[in-house]
């Protein structure tokens, strides 16, 4: 599985569920190969499995929160982060995922708490450094962001998800050439990831200083409250109506056009993806 040969790796944890076919660790086995191969279903068929085996079955738990989380069920990925930290309360990757999730929702100084607690367990962990970088910028603390940056850099420069954690932070930061380098890094470790394909097409794309500068209100919008934007956005449409209609069109022009552009630079005249 750590080599990515994941064809092996199932079939060596199906011979071993042959071989012993009420040891719920050989279907958490497999449920963890199904999640590294994103057959999220699968992942999580097989570990029910296992906890119908062994309801404490610690890396069946491991396998569920990480599946959940990857599908956006929120709801299912926090009980299952809750029923995990109840079985293996020293998991930091628990505190990882609960952080990530609490960001969504603007929750920024608890997520860094977790995070904190996360790097309590594991002090060197290069992906959450990344992650408690990205948070700080989102807290707009920005020079304990930049120095978390380089801590992560510093313990591991071959991890796709730490580059592209720390191309969030650097975005966060208005550091754009940072951000761009980030995710060439990122995209370089792991050129098949459709995550990260995305996030480096939106980087080139940002890199045109015109659709940054399109892109300011919306950047604005980010630091205020869903009733703050909802009453701007009435207020600004009554007192510049021809302003607003304008900037909708500069906009959505400025949007297809770096997009072509960036399109045209990567896969040149074609519709090939």
């Amino acid at each position: 599985m750590h080599w990515k040969r994941f064809a092996d790796a199932t079939n060596e944890a199906m011979a071993l569920i042959r071989d012993t076919p009420e040891d719920p660790y050989a279907y958490a086995l497999l449920a963890h190969v199904c999640l590294h191969m994103d057959s999220l279903d699968k992942a999580l068929h097989w570990s029910e499995e296992s906890l119908r085996r062994d309801p404490e079955n610690e890396l069946a738990w491991f396998v569920r929160a990480n599946t959940y989380y990857t599908i956006e069920d929120w709801k299912a990925a926090m009980e299952a982060i809750k029923e995990g930290q109840r079985v293996d309360p020293y998991e930091p990757h628990y505190f990882f995922l609960h952080a990530n999730i609490l960001n969504k929702t603007r929750r920024y100084d608890e997520a860094r708490g977790l995070l904190l607690k996360g790097l309590e367990i594991s002090p060197e962990n290069p992906l959450y450094l990344a992650n408690l970088s990205y948070n700080e910028a989102l807290l707009r603390n920005f020079s304990e962001s930049k120095m978390l940056a380089n801590k992560a850099l510093r313990l591991d420069v071959e991890s796709d998800m730490v580059y592209l954690y720390l191309a969030w932070s650097a975005e966060r930061r208005n550091d754009y050439d940072d951000y761009l380098l980030m995710l060439k890094n990122a995209i370089r470790l792991d050129p098949d990831d459709k995550q990260i394909r995305q996030e480096f097409l939106e980087g080139l794309q940002k890199n045109y200083k015109f659709y940054r500068i399109m892109l300011m209100p919306s950047n604005l919008m980010k630091k205020m409250k869903p009733w703050q934007i909802f009453i701007s956005w009435i207020v600004l449409w009554i007192l510049f109506k021809p302003l607003m209609i304008l900037f909708i069109v500069l906009y959505y022009t400025t949007h297809w056009v770096t997009k072509l552009l960036v399109h045209v630079k990567v896969f040149g005249w074609t519709r090939r993806r």
